[in-house]
């Protein structure tokens, strides 16, 4: 029992990615799923309040008249996509979860709106048409480790039209100073986030790096044993700034959240905005 387990609770190697995928999981997908759309819950999605204004936001540095088609990257159930589409863009989404993206299909019908949804890797974007602007919220962007962030930026670059602008967030240094490492534990008879049935959850918190965090869930069920790895990358600006240069983008501006907040030293999340430049 002691090697079974200490296998599942040893710390990975940085950026080491979760062989379970949680997000077609049944059970977990839909437990994301419903997180998403709590209007007052700040987890897999942020708080309705905040969509709403940050959507506006964007509407207003991105006016549909002149950046008329819009990419949402891990766009998941529409919360961002359906209202660009009734702010007049031409709007598609992309996510990895097969749930979110049949909902979002689903919801968008169901209104009539025109969106094009892709169930699709980013790193693996090769769409056959360009667009006027991107945005990839709530700092997905972190998750990724450095080879796979130059990647997306440089997919992301390939599928906007010259003069096209990406918006994108990241959790800042601030956040990481305020990261708490520690290990819990934590049971659930009858089943709960990660499994429907019962299950033991130990969680482990860690600093792995100087601006690089692991959240490791390990859940013991009855017959099975899985552990989950989520990672986080935080970021200063002129971090953030150069690897948006080294991908080729101008820096049109650095805030403090992608609803338009000025960027504070002691800010939980930093936003950029970049362009790809004509010519």
């Amino acid at each position: 029992m002691y090697k079974h387990m200490i296998q599942f609770l040893d710390r990975p190697d940085l950026y080491q990615k979760t062989e379970a995928a949680f997000w077609d999981d049944e059970h977990i997908s839909g437990e994301m799923l419903k997180a998403h759309l709590a209007p007052d819950f700040e987890g897999a999605s942020r708080k309705l309040e905040f969509i709403q204004r940050s959507a506006a936001w964007i509407g207003e540095i991105m006016p549909p008249a002149k950046y008329p088609r819009i990419l949402d990257v891990g766009c998941g159930p529409g919360l961002y996509t359906e209202r660009f589409a009734k702010m007049g863009y031409g709007t598609t989404g992309m996510d990895l979860s097969r749930r979110s993206v049949q909902y979002a299909r689903d919801s968008a019908a169901s209104q009539g709106l025109d969106i094009t949804y892709y169930c699709q890797n980013y790193l693996a974007m090769e769409l056959e048409e360009t667009f006027d602007a991107a945005v990839m919220i709530y700092c997905d962007y972190g998750v990724l480790p450095d080879h796979e962030r130059r990647t997306l930026l440089r997919n992301l670059y390939n599928h906007l039209r010259p003069g096209g602008k990406v918006l994108l967030d990241v959790f800042s240094m601030e956040s990481y100073r305020r990261f708490e490492e520690l290990q819990t534990w934590e049971t659930c008879p009858k089943g709960g986030f990660w499994k429907k049935e019962g299950y033991i959850a130990l969680t482990g918190k860690y600093r792995c790096t100087d601006h690089v965090t692991l959240e490791q869930v390990t859940v013991i069920g009855e017959r099975e044993t899985k552990a989950y790895c989520l990672w986080n990358t935080y970021f200063t600006k002129e971090m953030l700034v150069r690897e948006a240069g080294e991908a080729g983008f101008g820096v049109c501006g650095v805030l403090g959240d992608v609803a338009g907040s000025p960027c504070r030293e002691d800010g939980p999340t930093i936003a950029i905005l970049i362009e790809k430049q004509a010519g």
